[in-house]
């Protein structure tokens, strides 16, 4: 049985069909996360900290460490900070190191940049995944080395010289080219996670029967574990949280063992709580000043004022029982009940409120 093996200082991952589903929290990209690459460019990293501690609470086994910024505002002292080549193997060592400081998981070091690879590999406790190979031939030349010397399991896209083909025989005769190329080098196959890549299914309706199939084939043909940027199925669509809750199981139902997702919800703002509030008065309804926040929420269908699992967790951790990777259910109990208590003690603090 296939098994890639992920390590932190002192904790494993083991990505497997056999095991439950890999989520790799995406939250820590400065990439269209403008707040954030500001902060950085500051030398602030406590959003890195918050989102990388808010992730595994949220259920994240592994954390994706992504370092593509550019530090606008240090051009004019530098004009390399326009660089990603230059930033990003400054800015990879300093992001692992804080986020190793305050959470215990395995992390994956994705950079499109080689030498913010390799700074992320010898500033990294464990056995990191990288990310990512691609099936172009310099990409190849350049990173499989890297796999070696670090002896570490890598992401493999299925796209190559000639770009990102929508034939999905295309995108299975790359993933194969890169496992058959990563063997010359003596990376065994079950270090290979492919990434079959998933278009959004509001530009190709067969964009979900396609990865379906993809993942089927690189499961029972080359024996690989397989990846993907979970959220890109719903790219552009109302309502995503539902085709991504729709989508995750039945990908994992085809053999898919892990995704780059957001595991968390995040919190419902300040200004979408008072907007709510204008809307319920304009109709008539009055809300108390000192209504618990947390309980209007929760009545208004806004979400929570705090960060949580989001809903494609549940979905995961209900297709993990259903394909038997959850034993007996355990987990899927003891996420239940701890939202029960959860929503029992609001309860509870709502009542005393308004008494």
């Amino acid at each position: 049985m296939t098994r890639t093996i992920v390590e932190s200082k002192t904790k494993t991952a083991i990505i497997g069909f056999d095991q439950p589903f890999c989520v790799i929290g995406e939250r820590i990209n400065p990439t269209g996360r403008k707040i954030l690459a500001a902060e950085l460019e500051r030398g602030d990293f406590s959003r890195v900290e918050a989102d990388a501690m808010a992730q595994v609470a949220a259920g994240a086994t592994v954390l994706d460490i992504n370092s593509g910024a550019v530090f606008t505002n240090k051009m004019a002292e530098d004009p390399r900070y326009a660089d990603n080549n230059f930033v990003e193997p400054m800015l990879m060592p300093e992001l692992i190191k804080r986020v190793q400081a305050v959470v215990d998981v395995p992390l994956c070091i994705d950079s499109s940049v080689p030498g913010a690879l390799e700074a992320g590999l010898a500033a990294c406790e464990g056995r990191p995944l990288l990310n990512s190979v691609t099936g172009e031939e310099e990409r190849m030349e350049l990173v499989l080395p890297l796999v070696k010397k670090y002896n570490v399991p890598v992401v493999a896209i299925s796209n190559d010289d000639t770009g990102i083909s929508e034939d999905p025989e295309v995108r299975f005769a790359v993933a194969k080219k890169i496992v058959e190329r990563a063997a010359d080098f003596g990376i065994p196959a079950h270090d290979i996670v492919v990434d079959p890549l998933v278009m959004p299914i509001g530009a190709m309706g067969t964009a979900g029967l396609q990865v379906f199939t993809l993942v089927r084939r690189l499961r029972d043909e080359l024996g690989v574990n397989t990846t993907c940027g979970a959220s890109n199925i719903s790219f552009g669509l109302p309502n995503r949280h539902g085709i991504n809750n729709a989508f995750l199981p039945m990908a994992m139902a085809t053999g898919m063992t892990s995704a780059i997702m957001n595991p968390v919800a995040l919190p419902v703002t300040a200004a979408k709580i008072e907007a709510k509030k204008a809307e319920l008065a304009a109709a008539g309804i009055m809300v108390p000043d000192d209504i618990d926040l947390e309980l209007f929420c929760q009545l208004t269908g806004l979400g929570s004022t705090k960060s949580r699992a989001g809903s494609e967790m549940e979905a995961i951790r209900a297709a993990n029982f259903l394909t038997d990777n959850d034993p007996s259910g355990g987990e899927w109990i003891r996420f239940n009940r701890a939202v029960v208590a959860e929503g029992e003690g609001r309860a509870r603090t709502g009542r005393r409120k308004r008494g």
